[in-house]
């Protein structure tokens, strides 16, 4: 089954999955340029409660250079999104976009080796938490 995301649950609190999803990407080449606390941000704007979620905006500067010279309006798409939402029994569930899925309408070769390689390097971020 063809799926746009990579998901682990993980026996631990949301807290310290975030810290070890932070390094696993940082050593897989990746920064985190983007946070946004969904939960905190509905409570403020829809004063409604939701589970912990965060979503980070995770970026391998020489990756996106060259995504970016290769389709030059692929910056729509970047940074790729890996989200920590806490489960019903206290886990976190750590889920990563699939870049190769959800570049597979852009018909660029070049693009594609390049989601290929994230994609990994997502996925491998992830299993190493």
């Amino acid at each position: 089954m063809n799926t746009y995301h990579y998901a682990r649950t993980v026996a631990l609190p949301m807290d310290e999955a975030e810290s070890r999803v932070r390094d696993t990407l940082q050593a897989e080449g990746f920064g985190v340029l983007t946070e946004i606390d969904v939960q905190a941000t509905l409570q403020k704007k829809l004063d409604v409660d939701f589970r912990p979620y965060k979503i980070l905006g995770a970026c391998s500067p020489p990756a996106a250079y060259r995504a970016l010279q290769a389709e030059p309006l692929i910056g729509t798409m970047l940074p790729c999104n890996v989200i920590l939402q806490e489960t019903s029994d206290g886990q976190t569930e750590i889920a990563a976009v699939d870049p190769v899925a959800s570049m597979a309408s852009v018909e660029n070769d070049a693009l594609g080796e390049i989601a290929e390689e994230i994609r990994d390097r997502l996925r491998k971020a992830v299993d190493r938490v």
